[in-house]
């Protein structure tokens, strides 16, 4: 592949350096195949819940919403509860699925099954994936933030469909299927 699908279309190799900088682990953990993901739309007071994820974006910052793997034998539903709550420590209610994205930079291939969450109780905290090792965690932060704060990051430091939605409404009226290429 001579050019890269990046959040805001289709750019070229100077993005793999970005790539290169993945963490070995997820590389060597999810690298190859297609896996599919669940990721959650929380919204709460004016303000999306996302995750700050060490992964690749541009000094280790990348914002997306909270959200992993689907095990075999596990419902799209089942899993999102239990990422959200390794991830943030709330118990959620899911809603309606809003809409599936694609995302395809080597070496990950995924497809994000994105749900609306209806409704959560907890208290919010910073938690761990627990596919990786302790010297391994790519969880930095996680919290709400309004979208002027979201703004505030470069498009690579954000998940795609933060760019593409141009605003916290948009992220509800966005496309039902999102290519990945």
């Amino acid at each position: 592949m001579s050019c890269l699908f990046w959040s805001d279309g289709y750019l070229c190799p100077f993005k793999k350096l970005v790539l290169q900088a993945l963490n070995a682990d997820i590389g060597t953990i999810y690298g190859g195949s297609v896996r599919v993901r669940v990721c959650g739309i929380c919204v709460h007071e004016g303000r999306i819940l996302l995750v700050n994820q060490a992964l690749y974006g541009p000094n280790g910052v990348f914002w997306s919403p909270p959200g992993g793997g689907v095990y075999f034998g596990e419902t799209a539903e089942h899993a999102l509860v239990r990422e959200f709550r390794e991830e943030t420590g709330l118990d959620v209610v899911v809603g309606d699925l809003l809409f599936v994205n694609e995302h395809i930079a080597e070496p990950l291939h995924a497809v994000e099954l994105f749900f609306e969450i209806k409704s959560f109780e907890g208290t919010l905290m910073s938690g761990f994936d627990p596919e990786l090792a302790a010297d391994g965690q790519i969880i930095r932060e996680v919290r709400f933030l309004s979208w002027e704060e979201i703004t505030t990051f470069k498009p690579e430091q954000r998940h795609r469909i933060l760019n593409m939605a141009g605003s916290l409404a948009g992220i509800f009226e966005l496309n039902k299927y999102i290519s990945g290429n």
